[in-house]
């Protein structure tokens, strides 16, 4: 089962500073057909307007992941980390016992975003945050591991930013033309093409639709279009 779920579909939210459109049911947002998928809760496209962003706020047993597409996000939290992700890097924070952060766009542009929760597989677990620079050339026409609560000794998973989960979440970028095979026995996929269009097993999702994959052993996507993409393997 592959099942699209067109950008124009999705929920959301305009807060001025904050316009967000939210794959699966998120603060006022409420759709009971979309709760999550798998351990996967939360999937949310955030445009952050220059010198602005969430002030302190808390959070426990979730992980927490942010995929930056174009600007930055200054990142602080009570565990007394602070740091600046850019564009096509990502950031984990392991919300664990407790934790309170703030994230601002710092930036004189706007910011946009993916903002990635996974349910916990390990509730209780010390807080952490983490962060690391993903060149894009080093996914070009290939998957790159971006974070991973999988087996350690699963290729590519040790250069991975660490999580508490049993997922993975993966980046690539590909030139129009170009497939990438994925295998997902056994599991679930969600897919979102930051930019570009794509066919996954010949069904198309354009730039940001989220692609929901169930049920199917292997997939193969075929860029129509110069594409960057982004996917979460869960339970």
């Amino acid at each position: 089962m592959i099942d699209i779920r067109p950008f124009n579909s999705l929920g959301g939210a305009d807060h001025g500073w904050l316009k967000a459109k939210h794959h699966f049911s998120f603060a006022n947002y409420h759709d009971p057909s979309r709760m999550g998928w798998g351990a996967l809760r939360v999937w949310n496209d955030d445009e952050i307007a220059a010198k602005s962003g969430f002030p302190p706020h808390p959070h426990a047993d979730m992980e927490i992941i942010t995929y930056v597409r174009t600007g930055a996000i200054t990142h602080q939290d009570s565990m007394g980390n602070q740091g600046r992700t850019g564009a096509g890097d990502v950031q984990v924070m392991s919300a664990g016992t407790g934790v309170r952060h703030a994230e601002y766009n710092l930036e004189d542009e706007t910011t946009t975003l993916f903002q990635i929760w996974i349910q916990t597989d390990r509730p209780g677990a010390q807080p952490s945050w983490g962060a690391k620079p993903f060149p894009k050339a080093d996914r070009s026409g290939a998957w790159a591991i971006l974070a991973s609560g999988r087996d350690g000794d699963a290729k590519g998973d040790d250069g991975a930013l660490p999580i508490n989960t049993d997922a993975r979440v993966l980046g690539a970028t590909l030139k129009a033309g170009e497939s990438l095979d994925y295998d997902l026995t056994g599991r679930r996929g969600y897919l979102v093409p930051a930019t570009g269009a794509v066919e996954i097993n010949g069904v198309r999702a354009n730039a940001r639709d989220g692609a929901a994959i169930a049920e199917v052993d292997h997939i193969t996507v075929r860029a129509l279009e110069d594409a960057e993409l982004v996917m979460v393997d869960c339970r």
